[in-house]
């Protein structure tokens, strides 16, 4: 062998071993956990370590749930029922949203918020609040997920952002089926939820199929809304910032016409498709919205309406939408609001006249 060849293995010898110097042991690999009939789904997501996975089987599990670091948290569908417990649950620091009646909480800090957060193939019932209730998360995944029967909301999240809600169905909920804020404690300046996504949703029976309140940065797209008492709510205040830069698209609503009386946040309810209030640059483009028939303030298929506390509609884009036989009209206007543009659209009548 030559010198030169004994340089190069030489050299290859010195690199190898500094490789393998550097060389960190992998990461230890996610446990996966199975919850039986009878067994308690928080006491496998208290043992769970961050990232491990809880498989639930077939069953009705009394319980609520309360979740603080990131895991995968999945049923066998309509199969795994987590219906509310006999007795209240024995109270803990750390747990204030289990005791007032949520099914499965996701909670995270101002200082860590709880990230990458899955739940999905469950069935939710009966709870006093809300079925899923989420805060300070981010990058949650709800995921086929059936959410019915709640006092509340069927699906819930504020003060969080990149949180995916997807072929879900939340039914018969006393509020939203999905909702998004961005805090129910206080007024202020609308979350950037850094693409937030609600798509491919039933939404059904509930009060309002979709509410976004005072958050940015999202999409809703490709939900059928049937049923409800009104559709698709984007709400805004006089917070800076405002809520909207938003795309509304591909939804099917149709017929939303049970009444529901009005509360002290909004008028009475009925025959609602989408409502915008307060908000700004949004897209409302490519929606099917029909039959939606009432005759409360918010009524009718496409509806820019004056906000409660001031804030004016601006620079919305309602386009290429088939929104037709709503009553009192397809499309309306009500605010003074500026910039806000309807572009072929098919309807048939349209308050002021002229938007068809």
């Amino acid at each position: 062998m030559t010198n030169r060849q004994f340089t190069v293995l030489a050299c290859i010898s010195v690199v190898m071993a500094a490789g393998l110097g550097v060389a960190t042991p992998p990461a230890a690999a996610a446990a996966r956990h199975t919850v039986h009939p009878g067994e308690s789904i928080q006491e496998a997501v208290d043992a769970a370590q961050p990232g491990d996975s809880i498989t639930v089987l077939a069953g009705t599990y009394h319980e609520s749930v309360h979740i603080t670091k990131p895991l995968t948290l999945s049923g066998s569908g309509a199969k795994t029922v987590i219906t509310p417990p006999a007795a209240a649950p024995a109270r803990r620091a750390d747990n204030a949203c289990v005791q007032s009646g949520n099914g499965i909480c996701v909670i995270g800090t101002a200082e860590k918020p709880v990230d990458r957060v899955t739940i999905r193939q469950l069935k939710i019932t009966g709870f006093k609040k809300s079925g899923i209730w989420a805060s300070r998360t981010d990058r949650m995944k709800v995921e086929r997920v059936t959410s019915e029967d709640n006092g509340t909301w069927g699906i819930a999240q504020e003060r969080s952002t990149r949180g995916v809600f997807r072929r879900n169905l939340a039914r018969d909920n006393a509020e939203s089926g999905i909702f998004l804020a961005n805090t129910i404690e206080r007024e202020g300046g609308a979350t950037d939820t850094l693409g937030a996504l609600v798509d491919d949703n039933m939404l059904t029976g509930n009060r309002i199929g979709v509410t976004v309140r005072r958050v940015r940065n999202l999409d809703v797209t490709d939900n059928i809304v049937t049923g409800n008492c009104g559709g698709v709510f984007v709400v805004g205040d006089e917070g800076d910032p405002g809520a909207g830069d938003m795309t509304i698209r591909g939804n099917e609503i149709h017929e939303n016409n049970r009444f529901c009386k009005g509360n002290t946040r909004l008028p009475d309810i009925q025959g609602v498709g989408i409502v915008l209030t307060g908000a700004e640059d949004t897209v409302v483009r490519s929606n099917s919205i029909r039959g939606n028939r009432g005759s409360s303030p918010l009524s009718g298929g496409i509806l820019l309406f004056k906000s409660f506390v001031g804030a004016k509609n601006t620079d919305n884009v309602i386009q290429d939408n088939d929104v037709r036989d709503n009553l009192p009209a397809d499309l309306a206007n009500t605010g003074t609001g500026t910039g806000n543009r309807f572009l072929d659209n098919q309807c048939v009548t349209s308050q002021p006249a002229g938007m068809c």
